[in-house]
C-alpha cells in the first residue's frame, strides 16, 4: 500500500521527468490539482532544514472509499481481503522517506505496523500498535461528532479520516524524532487500481509460499510476473513467513523497486494515454498533504539524474504479548538515533564525559515508578541523584531543562533519552538538570539494564530471555530507481 504512494509520488511523477517525458503545462496543472488534499500535518508543525524533505507514505487497510462507502463486490473479490467491515482503518504500511537537498541518496525506513509505541490525543490509550493510531483517532473523532448531532456519513468519514491522518503523522514524528514535511495516503483499493493500470509487476521469491487462506498468496520460488490481484496478495502476506511482518516490509521495499523498473522499462511514461490513465487512478485513490507541488518535486528529482535508494527497517527489540495482542517492543531512543544518523541529521558533538550535574526527575504521564527508575539509572551513569517525584499536571512530551553550568551534561542526558532538545531555565538551580517524563517516555534500552525492578513489557525494555532469536530486520537494501528486482522471503 505505501508502495502505491511512493509509486505515485516518486515513480509516476519523478520517473516521468527522469525518463525525459514530462507533461504539457496544462497537464501538469491538472495533475497537481486533481488530488484529494489534507492539512493534517498542521501549519505549525516542525519542518526539515536546508532543503531536505521527509515524506511519510501511508498505506491504509480499509475496504471503503473516500466517502466511507463499501467497495463493489467484484473489487472486494479481487482484493481477497474480506468485506467492507474487515480491516478497519489500520495504517498497515508506513514508510518514512528522506530526500536530502543534495539528492545524493534517498533513504526509506519501513515502520513495522505492530511496533508498540506511545500515543497522545486518543482517550483511553497511552501505548498502542502504531498502525492503530489512525483508526482509533478516527473512531473517537466520529463518536464526538455524532454526540453533537452530526448524522451525515460523508461529513463523519472525512472528518474522521482527517483526524486519523493527523494522529498517524504525529505518532510517527514522535517515534522517529524527525520532522514530516509531506505525506501521501493510499487505501487498499488504490493499490489494486494502480497495479492493474500498470499491468502487474515483477517480483522474486527466495522460497515458494502458500498463504491461500489469509492473503491469497500462493507463488513458486524465483522471479515471476504478478497481476494486480496477486501483487496485492504478495505485499499483504505475513503468515507463514520466517520473520512475519518484518518480511512483509521487505516485500514492500522490493515492490517499490519493481514498480519503478516497470514504469521505466514498459514505456508507460512515454505513452500519454497510459500516463493519463495512471493519473486518473491516482487522483481517485491518493490523498496528498496540502502545499505539495508534485511537478516541482519531480523536476528537482529529475535534475539529479540516477539516484541511489537505500531501504531500511526500523529495529525491533523483541516480540511480546500485551493485553492479548502480539506486539513489537521497540526502543524509541535507539530508533531516533538510527533515523537521524541515516538521514544525515547532525547530532550534538558530545563525547563521553564524567557528569557533575544533579538530575531531578518528575513523572508527568509516564508509567508509575518510572521517575525513580530513570533517576537510579542516571545515577549509575555518574550523575548526581536529585529529587524524584510526580508533577501535578500531565504532559504528553518528555522534556529536559537545565540551570547555569549544566548545559553540557543536559545535552548528554537529552541525547541518551533519544535526541531530545534541552533548554535553559533560569528557575533551576545552578548545576541542576530537570527531566519531566511525559506519556511518550519509554526507558532507553541502554539505561533499562541499570534498573533491577521488574516492570511491565511496555515500560522495561530488557532483552528477551526466552532463548528465541531477536527479530530480523534484515540488511539495508540499496538499489536505484529502475534497478533489478531483489529476491525476498
Amino acid at each position: 500500500m505505501a508502495k502505491i504512494a511512493v509509486r505515485v509520488v516518486v515513480s509516476v511523477t519523478a520517473l516521468a521527468v527522469l525518463s525525459g517525458t514530462g507533461f504539457a503545462w496544462s497537464a501538469k496543472v491538472d495533475f497537481n490539482n486533481g488530488f484529494n488534499r489534507s492539512d493534517a500535518i498542521g501549519a505549525d508543525a516542525p519542518h526539515s532544514l536546508g532543503g531536505d524533505l521527509n515524506i511519510l507514505l501511508i498505506g491504509l487497510d480499509t475496504r471503503r472509499d473516500q466517502n466511507g462507502n463499501s467497495l463493489p463486490k467484484d473489487i472486494l473479490d479481487q482484493l481477497h481481503a474480506g468485506d467492507s467491515d474487515d480491516g478497519g482503518y489500520n495504517a498497515n504500511s508506513l514508510i518514512l522517506l528522506h530526500i536530502p537537498a543534495d539528492m545524493k541518496k534517498i533513504v526509506a525506513f519501513s515502520i513495522p505496523r505492530d511496533d508498540y509505541v506511545a500515543v497522545s490525543g486518543i482517550p483511553g490509550y497511552d501505548h498502542i500498535k502504531i498502525k492503530e493510531a489512525y483508526g482509533l483517532k478516527k473512531a473517537d473523532t466520529e463518536a464526538k461528532l455524532i454526540a453533537k448531532g452530526e448524522k451525515d456519513q460523508i461529513t463523519l468519514e472525512r472528518a474522521g479520516r482527517e483526524a486519523g491522518r493527523a494522529s498517524i503523522v504525529s505518532t510517527v514524528r514522535t517515534l522517529t524524532g524527525v520532522p514530516i514535511d509531506r505525506f501521501a495516503e493510499v487505501a487498499l483499493v488504490g493499490f489494486y487500481h494502480l497495479a492493474d493500470a500498470l499491468g502487474g509487476v515483477d517480483v522474486c521469491l527466495n522460497k515458494a509460499v502458500d498463504d491461500s487462506y489469509y492473503s491469497g498468496a500462493k507463488f513458486p520460488a524465483g522471479p515471476q510476473h504478478l497481476n494486480a490481484s496477486d501483487a496485492l496478495a504478495f505485499v499483504r502476506q505475513r503468515h507463514n513467513l520466517e520473520n512475519g511482518d518484518l518480511d512483509r516490509t521487505h516485500r514492500q521495499q522490493a515492490y517499490l523497486t519493481s514498480v519503478a523498473k516497470s514504469l521505466k522499462d514498459s514505456g508507460t511514461l512515454t505513452n500519454i494515454g497510459k500516463l493519463n490513465e495512471l493519473m486518473k487512478v491516482a487522483h481517485k485513490d491518493v490523498v496528498l498533504s496540502d502545499g505539495w507541488d508534485l511537478v516541482d518535486f519531480a523536476e528537482n528529482l529529475g535534475s539529479a539524474g540516477s539516484i541511489s535508494v537505500e531501504f531500511r527497517t526500523l529495529p525491533v527489540l523483541r516480540y511480546d504479548n500485551i493485553n492479548g495482542q502480539d506486539v513489537n517492543i521497540v526502543d524509541p531512543a535507539a530508533i531516533r538515533k538510527e533515523v537521524r544518523s541515516a538521514f544525515g541529521i547532525e547530532t550534538p558533538n558530545t563525547p563521553a564525559r564524567t557528569p557533575t550535574s544533579t538530575v531531578d526527575v518528575q513523572n508527568a504521564g509516564s508509567a508509575t515508578g518510572m521517575a525513580g527508575k530513570l533517576s537510579a539509572a542516571l545515577t549509575e551513569k555518574g550523575y548526581r541523584e536529585g529529587e524524584v517525584g510526580n508533577r501535578g499536571v500531565t504532559s504528553t512530551t518528555t522534556t529536559v531543562t537545565y540551570g547555569a553550568g549544566a548545559e553540557a551534561d543536559a545535552t548528554q542526558v537529552a541525547e541518551t533519552l533519544g535526541g531530545l532538545t534541552p533548554t535553559a531555565s533560569q528557575s533551576l538551580a545552578p548545576g541542576h538538570i530537570q527531566v519531566v517524563l511525559g506519556s511518550d517516555f519509554t526507558m532507553p534500552a541502554e539505561l533499562a539494564a541499570s534498573s533491577t525492578t521488574t516492570t511491565t513489557p511496555s515500560t522495561q525494555l530488557t532483552p528477551t530471555t526466552t532463548g528465541e532469536p531477536a527479530p530480523d530486520s534484515g540488511k539495508p537494501l540499496t538499489t536505484s530507481i529502475g534497478s533489478t528486482v531483489p529476491c525476498v522471503n
